[in-house]
């Protein structure tokens, strides 16, 4: 019997680890990371697999480094950063991390609508009525919990088991290539895609032969998986999901499995949307005509059949769910920690600033047709431009600052993958940055 006790500890170990690295992946797989593995494999194929697994690397390198912050910090990330770099620094950050995240908010309120269209045979006429009481019932349920964390972490896994289910379901009914799969593993790139890196304008003569501009971006697929998969603000999560678990030091070997555990699990299902789209997309659909996740369903019907397209649609459904909730927490926590209120899930102030991200979103959702949303587009870019590296250069300048219960400093393979994924997102902010430039010019 003691045997059998001790072989089950570890195993007991390894799941009260997992929890909020779970929740940072449950967030980042909304319906943009859906949309945009499934319009890179639906293009190239099964090219960027290894892109994929180094994209996991580096956040699994940024969400140890920010649960090691959160872990030996005394203090918040915004309240450490106030303390030593004063309260406007940290203040633009929580602002920053806000905006990104009632950004995304309103792409999660389409991205819930269009994972319910492919299984309606009508023409859906009461969206709004459907986004206004999804977001009033979870305004409802989130104000009346007393005790935030542990039911978020529970629903959080049980829609990640969810996905797995959906997801999975399509990739056996692809029979996805095994030895395409082995060489995308390869790290390369496309002929002609290393010379093109940077986005350009073209001019091409219509039938009546008036001059028209337009912006050819060959990476445009590429950069929505790298920033939707390397998240940066959800990885500086981290810092506060640790503190709502009650980490101590005692618990940051948990936190390296807790961060390796949820990556895998990031990874593996985008790399399922990934090959099962590449095994039956690639060659046969333009990539340009996946607008949305709805028509990533809708693609899959004919070959796969309703049943496949529906297992689909409700992983898409989980995914747009779980982001849905955990992103306008993260925006109402940074917002109140930026401004020096409690920043702790359960209080006031980041509960009020949740339902605010929800309220915002909801209500650009609900009241602007698809023709005004080109400037909402653009906004969000911009500030993702501005506050994703922003946030990225505070994790790795706080992981300098943080120091284990013997002195020891934060791991330099900890640091070097978080610089590394700094340096990458400084690099695709620029990229987005001329992006916006040649939108506003021609």
């Amino acid at each position: 019997m003691s045997e059998q006790k001790n072989e089950s500890k570890p195993l007991r170990r390894f799941f009260q680890a997992l929890g909020p690295a779970i929740i940072v992946a449950c967030v980042v797989l909304g319906p943009g990371s859906i949309l945009a593995s499934s319009k890179v494999g639906c293009e190239f194929g099964y090219e960027f697999i290894w892109l994929l697994v180094g994209l996991g690397l580096l956040l699994v390198g940024a969400i140890a480094t920010a649960a090691r912050v959160g872990v030996l910090l005394p203090g918040t990330p915004c309240q450490e950063l106030a303390a030593r770099l004063g309260r406007p620094v940290a203040f633009v950050v929580g602002l920053s991390l806000c905006l990104v995240a009632t950004c995304f908010q309103y792409s999660n309120n389409l991205g819930v609508l269009a994972a319910i269209e492919p299984m309606v045979a009508t023409e859906i006429t009461w969206q709004p009525w459907l986004l206004i009481g999804l977001n009033l019932a979870l305004i409802v349920v989130f104000l009346a919990l007393k005790k935030l964390y542990l039911p978020i972490e529970r629903l959080m896994m049980i829609l990640m088991g969810v996905m797995v289910v959906g997801f999975a379901g399509n990739l056996i009914l692809a029979h996805p290539s095994v030895v395409e799969f082995a060489q995308g593993l390869i790290p390369r790139l496309p002929a002609g895609l290393a010379s093109e890196f940077f986005p350009q304008v073209a001019s091409t003569s219509d039938s009546k032969g008036e001059l028209t501009r337009t912006i050819i971006d060959p990476w445009l697929a590429i950069q929505g998986l790298i920033v939707t998969t390397f998240s940066v603000g959800g990885a500086f999560y981290q810092a506060y999901l640790v503190k709502e678990k009650g980490w101590q030091a005692s618990n940051l070997r948990d936190g390296l499995i807790d961060s390796v555990a949820g990556t895998v699990v990031l990874v593996g299902i985008t790399l399922m949307i990934m090959v099962t789209s590449a095994a039956v997309l690639h060659g046969q659909v333009a990539s340009a005509d996946l607008k949305n996740v709805g028509d990533v369903a809708r693609q899959l019907e004919p070959l796969f059949g309703a049943g496949a397209k529906l297992l689909f649609c409700i992983g898409i459904f989980a995914g747009a769910i779980s982001s849905f909730l955990v992103n306008s927490m993260i925006g109402g926590t940074l917002l109140a920690d930026g401004v020096g209120w409690n920043a702790r899930i359960d209080g006031w102030p980041a509960k009020l600033s949740t339902v605010g991200v929800l309220l915002v979103g909801m209500l650009v959702a609900v009241f602007t047709d698809a023709s005004d949303r080109v400037p909402l587009i653009i906004f969000a870019q911009a500030v993702t431009v501005l506050g994703v590296p922003f946030l990225a250069m505070s994790i790795l300048y706080l992981a300098t600052k943080a120091r284990g219960p013997d002195g020891e400093k934060t791991p330099v393979w900890m640091l070097a993958l978080t610089a590394v994924g700094t340096i990458v997102v400084i690099v695709f902010a620029i990229r987005t940055a001329i992006r916006i430039y040649l939108t506003l010019t021609i």
